[in-house]
Parts: C-alpha cells; structure tokens; sequence
C-alpha cells in the first residue's frame, strides 16, 4: 500500500441547481382581466387578502424531519435532554400516547408553520426537530476489532446520496462510515431524511486525511476494496472474508488518484446490460450486498 500523503487541495464539482419556479396567479377579483385577456391591475395585491408569511432562507443543518427521522433521533440516548421537538396536534397526541418522546418536550405547532421553516418541499409528516450535531466516533472506535465492513466516502456532497449510503450500510451490517470532515455534508435535514434515521443508529467517523485513514485501517487489519468502473477485475473476485473497507468516489470524478493508491485492490461492478454505471448510492447497496454475503461465508 503507497504511504504517499494526500493532498486536499482539490474542489468537488457541484452541478448547478434549477432555476426558481414561475407561479402564476388566477384572476377573478375586481380588477382582474376577463378570460384570456391581460390587465396590468392583475399584479396588484388584493386589499382583501390575508397577508402571505415569507419563507425567508432555511438553514436545514441543524433540523431533522420526517417521521422515521425524528422518532430515530428521539430514540439515540445520545440527544437525551437535547434539541427542540416540534409536532402538529395529532402528531404530538401520538407522540404522548406511545410514549415515544424518551423525555422530550413536545412543542405544537400547526403544520403550515412547520412547513415555514423547512426548506420548499420538505415533508416533515408532522414532526420537526431542532438539534445540535452529534458528536462523531473515533476511527479507532470503529475499526476495533477488526471485522466486518466500513464504508468510506471520497468527497460525496449529494445529501441524497449519502443519506441513501447510510441507509444501505445500515441495512447491510456495516461498522459505520468515514468521511473526510472537510467535504461531506452535515447529518441533518435532506440527508437524515433520506436516510430514514440510519444517521442515529450508524457511527460515523470525521478525518481529515482519507489517505491516512485508510494506512491507519491497514495497521488495524483493514483492506480496502476501492469501486471504480475502470478496473479489470470484478467487485466478486475482489473481495473476500477479511474485514474490508468499501471505498466510494463522487459520482462525478469518481475516488480520487491518491485514495485510490491507498486501497489494496479497485474493482468495478460488472454491467451486462450495457448500462454505463450505476448512481453512487445504488453501487454501495450492491458492493455492501456482495461484500456482506463474502462476510457471512465465514459462519
């Protein structure tokens, strides 16, 4: 395995999101323009009308929404006496009645103010709750003893994504997961719903140096198995039972030149359909699938 030390001076790419949305607005008042025609009257406030609250600009990192996300987070002995919970009436009456808010305070709020606070589309089922992040595991903490399977993250940003991540290694057995501290997103808002509480449940360790990481996994008895479609050898053939560490590029650049140095063997996952790839989050549930059947052929 290369000792060469990583540098991390390279920017992840972001795609650039959409463009807002044209809302139009139906006539009808007084003033308005009759049917297929047009007034400049039309873009005039209605007097008559209730004042509209703005939205203003959502900071989703330190909230959590959503149903399994919340009563998760509720749940983690390590938010106990933390956080601020929201919850619609019948939202909190159930919370009441099945003794599911492990000490919490229930705030209630009506929905159309809980949707205030969310960014535009987030489904918050109810319940909101304002937390703080939770302190991250050690990679030692993680890695000892040495057995079973981590994943690791080469600069994923896509909340998306790593919330489907968390959500698949959970699933699948996993340790926990390593990130590099300076270019992952935050275990909150869009990520921790689409993780569907895997986020409480999965240890997560935050390095600054993957490469080093990955020579201080190998010191502990760790290999690591890198995905990159390029490779000649099969993700199949690549693994084995030894404790493995499943290392993930962004989709866009895919693992990094020196992180993929660090990994004992890079593999790719065998497309005959003739498909070109797979979305990042659909290739880690296939390589925690493969790698946790190689796992359990020890039992």
């Amino acid at each position: 395995m290369s000792r060469i030390p990583e540098r991390n001076d390279r920017k992840s790419g972001r795609k650039p999101t959409g463009g807002a949305a044209f809302k139009g607005r139906a006539g009808g008042a007084a003033g308005a323009p009759a049917k297929g025609g047009w007034s400049p009257r039309a873009t005039e406030a209605d007097p008559t009308a209730a004042p509209r609250a703005s939205r203003g600009k959502v900071d989703a990192d330190g909230l959590l929404w959503g149903r399994h996300p919340v009563l998760a987070a509720l749940a983690n002995p390590a938010r106990k006496g933390m956080g601020r919970l929201l919850a619609t009436p019948d939202r909190a009456a159930e919370l009441e009645r099945e003794s599911l808010t492990h000490g919490h305070k229930v705030e209630i709020m009506e929905a159309q103010l809980l949707e205030r606070m969310l960014p535009q589309g987030a489904v918050h089922q109810g319940l909101v709750f304002k937390v703080q992040p939770l302190d991250g595991v050690t990679l030692e903490d993680m890695a000892e003893p040495a057995e079973g399977i981590i994943v690791m993250l080469d600069q994923l940003t896509d909340p998306q994504n790593v919330g489907a991540i968390f959500r698949s290694a959970l699933a699948f057995g996993a340790r926990g997961i390593v990130v590099q501290d300076r270019h992952s997103p935050v275990l909150a808002g869009a990520l921790a719903k689409a993780a569907a509480g895997a986020t409480e449940r999965l240890p997560c360790a935050r390095v600054t140096n993957l490469s080093r990481a990955l020579e201080r996994l190998a010191d502990l008895g760790w290999r690591a198995v890198g995905l990159d479609g390029a490779s000649d050898e099969t993700l199949e053939s690549a693994l084995d039972h030894r404790p493995t560490v499943l290392v993930l590029g962004s989709e866009g650049d895919g693992l990094r030149r020196l992180v993929a140095e660090h990994c004992d063997v890079l593999a790719k996952i065998p497309m005959p359909g003739g498909f070109e790839s797979l979305n990042v989050s659909n290739a880690a549930a296939v390589a925690l699938y493969e790698a946790s059947k190689k796992q359990r052929s020890l039992d």
